[in-house]
């Protein structure tokens, strides 16, 4: 399924998810990455689904939502991969302005530094751009970017897109324990937001299972300190350290739905019995799966969580 949801979104309120790009090709392969490590590290853009097709499937469950009287805040393109590897995304962007709903784009950035990459998010209603270092050994070490990558030319990119950009810019950057929770790399990340005068800036902590062992929180303290670090410089900082609750929606096809929701967005164990109550759907849906070795029950932040194992 290319759409999913809507789910609870800490930041669009109910979004419906656009799944535009397979599993899992990316241009990062982050170690806190909660969909796992890159299977395909890749900067080529190519078409991996027709936007006709992705226009269509959206319709589909629109209408089916609408039946059910279930809110759509955005239209969010949050993929298994980076979503502007699709080289069709523009288009797909102006087919679905047709439906009258927001668009949300959720980009790790690499690719800004192309002007039609620019050119295709420029049509969206809402985007956000990763800045998780301005270092360019941090982000090695926290991103794991494809060797093609330059960061300076990212964060050009980055510019150049807010400079021209007429919707909601927002940024996040992924605070990892001791990885990018140092104060003179927040003091140096938070004055290169300061530049491109973003609507808001979230700091993010990993509160699902990462792709890599150890990768963990800061403590209270140093996330305090970096809220107010940023809260220095930029006007409108945000931490979101929290899971974003159980309301997530389901279609006819409770297992497609729960599948295609996994895939991109591991849920909690108390998530996944809420689903599966709204869905009309026993217990036993999620044991055939976990048997069948296509979900497994991982622990991280003495919390159980639900995820999809992906084929390589």
């Amino acid at each position: 399924m290319i759409t999913f949801g809507p789910i609870p979104s800490r930041r669009l309120g109910r979004s419906l998810g656009i799944n535009n790009i397979p599993p899992k090709i990316c241009s990062y392969s982050c170690i806190y990455c909660q969909i796992g490590k890159t299977n395909t590290m890749s900067v080529q853009r190519k078409e991996f689904y027709p936007p006709e097709q992705i226009f269509r499937e959206v319709i589909d469950k629109v209408k089916e939502l609408n039946k059910k009287n279930e809110t759509i805040d955005y239209l969010t393109f949050v993929p298994d991969g980076e979503p502007t590897l699709d080289i069709s995304l523009g288009k797909t962007i102006l087919l679905l302005k047709k439906l009258n709903i927001k668009i949300a784009v959720i980009t790790n950035s690499s690719l800004l530094w192309d002007e039609k990459v620019r050119d295709d998010l420029s049509n969206a209603d809402w985007v956000s751009v990763k800045v998780d270092t301005v270092d360019e050994h941090i982000w090695h070490k926290i991103d794991r970017p494809n060797r093609r990558l330059k960061l300076p030319d990212i964060l050009n990119g980055i510019s150049d897109f807010s400079k021209n950009f007429k919707g909601t810019l927002v940024t996040e950057t992924m605070l990892v324990k001791n990885v990018n929770d140092f104060n003179q790399n927040l003091i140096d990340t938070s004055r290169m937001i300061e530049k491109i005068h973003a609507s808001k800036s979230y700091i993010l902590v990993p509160t699902r299972p990462p792709a890599e062992d150890a990768v963990y929180p800061p403590s209270e303290e140093k996330l305090n300190e970096a809220f107010q670090i940023y809260n220095n410089l930029l006007k409108n900082v945000e931490i979101i350290s929290s899971n974003e609750g159980l309301n997530f929606s389901f279609s006819s096809e409770a297992e497609q739905e729960l599948l295609s929701i996994l895939s991109v967005h591991p849920m909690r164990k108390d998530a996944m019995e809420n689903f599966l109550i709204k869905a009309g759907a026993g217990w036993s849906l999620a044991e055939n799966l976990i048997n069948n070795n296509i979900i497994k029950m991982v622990e991280y932040s003495d919390e159980h969580f639900f995820v999809r194992i992906l084929k390589k």
